[in-house]
């Protein structure tokens, strides 16, 4: 019987040793939009694969659960449990309406139906959409519960409004990855949420230049983390298996992102249309999903280009897609950093991308590809070059072979800054 209550003493000792162990952990939150494949979200990802445990007690808050990125989170980090909202939102519109009628509670109704009345009268930015959002359903979202030493909304919109206001945090980190300006109605709704923030990221000289036309009195406490990639990790996904089914006779281009405004989609898409007119032969594939997909069909079958432009879907590991390609096209009219074409490049992909604002934070051009002018005839050209200038194309890929490859060194600023 001793040994007995000294087994169960033990255990408990442990039980309370690890409690305090937590407790003396650093206590991080960080929110995000979803986990779905794309920029910011795979920087967090990496981000996430870098921390040291032994230090750091992780919570994660998704407002989009079952992105495919979710499986490459690391064990020792804890997914919380969707929102009230975010779950009623995901429900179809027969089981929203059984839900409210079993609970007599219409607030979770009422909120969406006002989002949905809001959203449906014309086209918004970005910005404006996650305004109407939180304008909508911010009555009926909850506050979280804990409280944190530092609270990190990943991407700006609504995880910025809701760290600000959900979130109890000794301090709290705003990160903005997109380079994009808010006309001054936008400005004034957002720069209420900002002030409650010690620190703002952006992700590229560039972003932080843009955000401060927009925010000039924030100044003094922008920072500039680029978005971390690690070529290890990527070169490893890079072997296993995926990618192309099909075969091929000329070349393979790709293009990585999601289906909107924002990445060029209708340059791509003219490109494509030019280099079949001309005989050239090729397949371009695009992965990625979003609000253009039916738009991008559409064109797609009008112009008989169902052979010529492909649409993947979105793929958890993109990156054999990315080492079999051919060519890497990027043709968006605005990014934060570009991540796409960082992880083309850690693969010796060679690049041929339009104009946007950050593209010479990593691009050197005719170096490590071209950089061009953003209209589907200067992308056009410069795919043109690579495919018939094949000295330059062998040269470029060898300057991709010895240049700097990633910057997980990156992390040493992301400790400083929460440290």
């Amino acid at each position: 019987m001793g040994y007995y209550y000294y087994q169960i003493g033990l255990i408990n000792f442990l039980d309370q040793s690890e409690g305090i162990n937590n407790v003396m952990k650093m206590q991080l939150l960080f929110v995000i939009d979803s986990l779905d494949c794309a920029g910011a979200e795979k920087s967090l990802v990496t981000l996430l694969s870098l921390l040291d445990y032994s230090n750091y007690s992780v919570d994660l808050m998704l407002f989009g659960h079952g992105g495919v990125l979710e499986e490459l989170v690391p064990k020792e980090v804890n997914i919380l449990e969707p929102l009230k909202y975010t779950g009623f939102a995901a429900l179809n519109l027969f089981d929203a309406l059984k839900h409210t009628a079993g609970n007599f509670n219409f607030k979770l109704l009422s909120s969406r139906m006002k989002y949905s009345v809001g959203i449906r009268k014309k086209k918004y930015s970005n910005a404006q959409k996650a305004r109407i959002y939180w304008q909508s359903v911010s009555n009926v979202i909850e506050n979280n519960p804990k409280e944190y030493d530092i609270a990190i909304s990943y991407a700006q919109g609504v995880p910025t409004f809701y760290v600000a206001e959900k979130v109890k945090a000794k301090r709290k980190f705003a990160w903005v990855n997109v380079s994009y300006r808010l006309d001054e109605f936008e400005k004034r709704f957002q720069e209420e949420y900002y002030k409650q923030f010690n620190k703002i990221v952006a992700v590229s000289d560039s972003t932080k230049e843009i955000l401060l036309e927009t925010f000039p009195e924030y100044s003094n406490k922008v920072e500039v983390i680029y978005d971390i990639n690690n070529p290890v990790f990527i070169s490893k996904m890079a072997e296993l298996e995926g990618g192309y089914k099909d075969k091929i006779d000329g070349i393979r281009i790709l293009t990585i992102g999601r289906l909107a405004q924002q990445k060029g989609y209708d340059i791509a898409l003219e490109t494509c249309k030019k280099l079949k007119e001309n005989g050239i032969q090729f397949k371009w594939y695009a992965l990625g999903k979003g609000p253009l997909k039916e738009e991008i069909k559409k064109f797609i079958i009008e112009n008989n280009l169902s052979e010529h432009f492909i649409l993947l879907g979105v793929k958890a590991n993109p990156y054999p897609y990315i080492k079999n390609a051919d060519l890497y096209v990027q043709t968006s009219k605005y990014e934060g950093f570009g991540l796409a074409i960082a992880e083309a490049r850690m693969l010796n992909i060679p690049v041929v991308t339009t104009r946007f604002d950050a593209v010479y934070n990593q691009m050197v051009d005719g170096k490590n590809g071209l950089v061009v002018d953003m209209n589907a005839k200067a992308v056009y050209e410069g795919i043109l070059k690579l495919i018939e200038d094949k000295y330059l194309k062998e040269n470029i890929v060898q300057y991709l072979r010895f240049e700097k490859k990633g910057n997980v060194e990156e992390i040493e600023k992301f400790y400083k800054l929460i440290g």
